[in-house]
């Protein structure tokens, strides 16, 4: 069962989401909930730059309006998001680093991460949908994440279907299907594990493997196992069919020089699945 959560508010669509899940989580299961605003002071009033020589009392003005241009969002968005809550209690965190740093730091005392697919936490973009800080969170917190997509983008989604499991038997789905039926995020509720490969038994078999998992811990699961080479594209498949309330997966690396970046058909999911997607490394 989940005891504390963390969320992280900024103005974006998905981070409104993000807020509204964990007031519902919150609610539903008693957990403490922890609202962060961060301000990315070192890219705010402390960015610097080379400047043409007296330049520099306008990159003082700039960086303070700037400054309180973030103050003002932050300020905006904890307000929708106490509106959300009404008389549930939440703590609030006002984080003056660096969004990675900061959420690290601040989600080491919660059980899960909330945030919004296309967060841009003071002044990180999103050039792609998915905010970089997510990366980030995955490789070096030790909590899972619950990355909620824009409200827009969820149009294959029923808040009171089932929750879909990716698994694998790869160490990320083995600790993120762990993580998941210790913590039940979405209470007692029905799940199907959906596995690929190339042959369908050795499919169904690792289905039924994690479904016998979530049955050892209290979960009513089934188990469907499909074959071919194009595992994201198929659960993605899968997800636009059954309109899952929640996505379950674990966050997979490239090889090589590219060790340190999530791999595509990760990228892929977390940017395209129509639900939440609570995802561990």
């Amino acid at each position: 069962m989940i005891r504390s959560i963390l969320v992280a508010l900024d103005d974006t669509p998905g981070a409104t989401a993000a807020g509204e899940l964990a007031i519902s989580l919150a609610r539903r299961g008693g957990a403490r909930l922890t609202a962060a605003l961060v301000l990315d002071r070192p890219h705010t009033s402390g960015a610097q730059e080379a400047v043409p020589m007296g330049a520099a009392a306008f990159l003082e003005r700039r960086n303070a309006s700037l400054a309180r241009r973030i103050e003002e969002e932050a300020e905006a968005a904890l307000a929708r998001f106490a509106a959300a809550a009404g008389d549930l209690p939440f703590e609030t965190l006002r984080l003056e680093d660096a969004p990675a740093p900061a959420l690290l730091k601040a989600g080491a005392r919660h059980d899960v991460i909330v945030i919004g697919r296309d967060s841009t936490l003071g002044m990180e973009e999103t050039p792609d949908g998915l905010a970089p800080v997510i990366e980030a969170l995955l490789h070096q917190g030790a909590r899972p994440l619950l990355v909620v997509p824009p409200p827009a983008e969820m149009t294959d989604y029923d808040p009171a279907g089932t929750v879909l499991v990716a698994y694998d038997a790869s160490l990320p789905a083995m600790r993120t299907l762990q993580l998941y039926a210790l913590l039940k995020p979405e209470g007692e509720v029905r799940a199907k594990v959906f596995a690929a490969a190339e042959e369908r038994e050795a499919a169904r078999q690792m289905a039924e493997d994690g479904a016998a998992y979530l049955r050892a811990h209290g979960v009513e699961a089934g188990a469907v196992g499909v074959s071919g080479q194009r595992p994201a594209d198929l659960l993605l498949a899968e997800a636009a069919d059954g309109r899952p309330r929640l996505l379950v997966m674990g966050a997979y690396e490239t090889t090589g020089l590219r060790a340190l970046l999530l791999g595509s058909a990760t990228r892929k999911l977390l940017r395209e699945a129509p639900c939440p997607i609570f995802v561990h490394h």
